[in-house]
């Protein structure tokens, strides 16, 4: 099922998500075509082309440029340089843009823009150059976009949104994934950087002075330290380049930074691992742009000092930002439960590969789920999703290579964009994949992210999927995925719609090491 968007739902609950993906259509008729949005940062300069299908994003090109215009005001103005080279990044995003195909183009200007006294001047030279109408929006609106587009795609309920960018530090609290405040403060990297560092590497008095002037920033706000309930979610340039750089260090399992979780340690670790090198050296740091290695120790520090004055252990890095809030809020699209936005991220994923079938995966993951019922009462809500999704998942592996379908389909699920999944739900669902085929390495890779609570649990629903993947690939088309499962002292009976003599014994071999119990399988009279 290619190109499934919008209403061509695999679970439970489809009517209504196609209701709600025809409104859509209705409204925004090129809402699956895709759109350009680009920012003109502080710092750096992006173009990101996108496509959504429903609510989920797909990336199918970007671009970056470095633009340095926090820099450049001089006086309040900036320089003809650093408006020349914007108009030429932008002449660059635009034929990015039009190369994949965008037919609208959103632009937006931050800090240093709405800081300049000609920042008409820039705006007018992009105009002529490249078409492009490029909106200078303000603190608050800054705020509101990064919010929509770097919460939307993670499990985090409530908390504080910290954007740290080259001219300014945008703090934004949130409750019930709705936004509830936001706080502008001219504490950017590249801001600080250009203010207080004389001295390579910054002189320990430099380094005192930027944490002293952070932390007087956010008390004179008022900013609040986040309660137990609540989680400090990151984006912005500063923070993913760190996140990079940790991940390269630790032979992290899963290769994107959305999602992942940097601890206060390591961020006190590598905020001392770049104030002691010099700019040629930082620039040689792996997971670091070059073209942040000047701007990356205020960036560190700032965020050292949030962390701080928030009193958070951990930060959740979000790989999505202005530029995809920009494009939710111009869509109408809003902020939907982590659930929601789970459940359309594996829909849009599924439909990219031409020999997944949408009836096979419904069905599988309802066997799964009557099996598991079943044999493994004490599982959680979560692990019942997470086993959902991987059913749903586990036949993309055949657009790859039918023979090796499980460890394909694994490796797709926590390498592809899926959204509103925290790196340990990425990693469950991975394990339960890869577990269907193998016993033993059924969490390859992976195993480091779960808790150790999960272990036991995966490996049993992964066995119950593998089960019901050899169930369902025995079905005739048409016919339901209903099945019973029963537990007694020493088996455990399945009564499924399958023939008579199917040769059991891979599955009672799995059944038995992991449940200790003989399985059965009956034959069930199928009911029309």
């Amino acid at each position: 099922m290619p190109d499934a968007t919008y209403g061509e739902a695999v679970h439970a609950g489809g009517a209504d998500r196609r209701r709600l993906g025809c409104r859509l259509l209705r409204r925004y008729p090129h809402a699956r075509r895709p759109r350009e949005a680009a920012d003109v940062g502080s710092n750096s300069g992006r173009v990101v082309v996108l496509r959504l299908h429903g609510a989920h994003i797909e990336i199918l090109a970007d671009a970056r440029a470095p633009l340095r215009l926090a820099a450049e005001l001089k006086g309040g103005k900036l320089r003809a340089s650093a408006i020349e080279r914007t108009v030429e990044a932008m002449r660059d995003f635009h034929a990015v843009a039009e190369g994949a195909g965008a037919v609208r183009i959103i632009a937006a200007a931050t800090s240093a823009v709405r800081e300049s006294s000609n920042a008409d001047e820039l705006v007018d030279a992009i105009a002529r150059a490249t078409g492009i109408d490029v909106e200078i929006i303000d603190g608050e609106d800054e705020a509101r976009y990064s919010f929509l587009g770097a919460v939307h795609g993670l499990a985090i309920e409530h908390g504080t949104l910290v954007d740290i960018g080259g001219g300014s530090l945008e703090l934004t609290t949130f409750r019930s994934r709705r936004m509830t405040g936001s706080y502008t403060l001219p504490l950017g990297a590249l801001r600080l950087s250009e203010r207080f560092f004389r001295d390579d590497p910054p002189s320990s008095s430099e380094v005192r002075a930027v944490r002293e002037l952070a932390a007087d920033g956010l008390r004179e706000a008022g900013v609040r330290p986040l309660k137990s309930s609540e989680g400090l979610i990151g984006t912005g340039g500063t923070i993913r380049n760190l996140a990079k750089m940790d991940r390269r260090e630790s032979n992290y399992p899963i290769p994107r930074v959305h999602g992942f979780v940097l601890h206060e340690k390591q961020i006190d670790l590598l905020t001392d691992l770049v104030a002691s090198r010099t700019l040629a050296k930082r620039r040689r740091l792996r997971g670091l742009n070059a073209d942040r290695a000047d701007s990356i120790v205020a960036g560190a520090l700032v965020l050292q000092t949030v962390m701080h004055e928030l009193g958070a252990e951990e930060l959740t890095v979000s790989g999505q930002g202005l530029r995809e809030g920009i494009a939710y809020d111009r869509l109408g699209i809003a902020t939907a439960p982590a659930e929601d936005i789970r459940r359309g991220s594996v829909e849009a994923l599924v439909g990219r590969f031409t020999q997944w079938q949408p009836e096979r995966a419904v069905r599988r993951a309802a066997i799964a789920s009557s099996v598991v019922d079943g044999v493994l009462p004490e599982a959680s809500a979560e692990l019942l999703e997470m086993l959902r999704h991987a059913a749903t998942i586990l036949d993309v592996g055949l657009s790859v290579d039918y023979y090796n379908r499980e460890a394909h389909a694994a490796d797709v699920a926590i390498a592809s964009d899926l959204t509103g999944f925290s790196h340990r739900q990425l990693a469950m669902v991975s394990a339960l994949i890869r577990g269907t085929e193998q016993q033993m390495a059924w969490a390859k890779g992976v195993a480091r992210l779960l808790e150790p609570e999960d272990a036991d649990l995966v490996q049993r629903a992964a066995v119950a999927l593998s089960l019901a993947d050899e169930i369902e690939r025995r079905l005739a088309p048409g016919l339901p995925g209903i099945v019973s499962c029963v537990v007694r002292q020493r088996e455990i009976v399945v009564r499924a719609p399958v023939a008579p003599g199917w040769w059991l014994q891979k599955s009672e071999e799995r059944f038995r090491t992991v449940f200790g119990k003989r399985l059965r399988v009956e034959t069930a009279e199928v009911k029309q």
